[in-house]
């Protein structure tokens, strides 16, 4: 058994409340950012939107002519200025969100609530990752294009032996963007660290060495490729030789890994709808 717990993080914004509120709802698909794992189904996610009122969905969007996709929540309540919340309609997470006037603008604070013996499979990423882009969009919002960000079909991943270390460090001396949150405490397993940063509408990732590590000296470097058809092209490189260090595999997004002749790693993941 669990017993029941909740968790919370604030972001202070240079809009009124209202105007924070009206952001966070009508613009969730330009604030909340496109990546391999924002969402859970990468592959096909186009952007997430949220219908007004008591009573609508938050929806992971796969058809962007039709506004279709997955369900993510069901709006409980919607005072705008004033106060947000939902209901997860994949797990058991409760998010409650309040926008008060603050010196700087709006102080947002976003709770995250799971009852005894609740299962948390992904419903709480509002708190870690609400502070971070809402705060960015709404910094940027007034000279950018209103839409999605389209990612590039090319990343690359850097492994670190402490990738926490690195990523303040790239953030701090480079002025790197972070696209998520930088731990400043090294984790108890490195191999399970993803830092992202974008340049523009490229990303920067930092993977732990030991994810990467075999025979030989550890992978510094990993290219992440997207492609149109992920299943013919892990078909193609395997009747052509190419050794398979991973097979077909998805957490949020769908990918597979292979070695060139001289060891070096590539991994290949499926494209998303904004990339074709």
């Amino acid at each position: 058994m669990t017993a029941p717990h909740s968790m919370n993080s604030s972001i202070e914004v240079a809009v009124d409340p209202v105007t924070a509120f009206k952001v966070f709802t009508e613009e969730l698909d330009c604030w909340w950012i496109q990546g391999p794992i924002n969402f859970f189904d990468a592959a096909r996610a186009c952007y997430k939107r949220m219908e007004p009122g008591v009573g609508g969905r938050i929806v992971e969007v796969y058809d962007e002519k039709t506004g279709d996709g997955l369900e993510l929540a069901r709006i409980t309540v919607w005072e705008p200025g004033k106060r947000l919340a939902w209901t997860s309609s994949l797990d058991d997470v409760e998010i409650d969100i309040l926008f008060e006037e603050s010196a700087g603008g709006t102080e947002v604070r976003v709770q995250a609530t799971i009852p005894e013996n609740g299962a948390d499979k992904g419903g709480t990423a509002w708190v870690r990752m609400s502070p971070v882009w809402l705060k960015d969009w709404i910094r940027k919002r007034d000279h950018v294009p209103h839409e999605p960000l389209r990612l590039a079909r090319l990343a690359v991943v850097v492994h670190y032996a402490k990738p926490a270390a690195a990523g303040r460090w790239l953030r701090d001396v480079f002025g790197f963007e972070p696209a998520n949150n930088v731990p400043e405490v090294e984790p108890d397993d490195p191999s399970h660290t993803w830092i992202e940063f974008h340049v523009g509408n490229s990303s920067i990732i930092l993977w732990g060495r030991e994810a990467a590590s075999g025979a030989g000296a550890p992978i510094t470097h990993t290219p992440f490729i997207y492609v149109d058809d992920l299943d013919a092209h892990f078909a193609h490189a395997k009747a052509q030789g190419a050794e398979i260090i991973q097979d077909i595999h998805q957490h949020g997004f769908r990918a597979y890994e292979a070695a060139d002749p001289e060891g070096n790693r590539w991994t290949f993941a499926q494209a998303s709808p904004m990339m074709r």
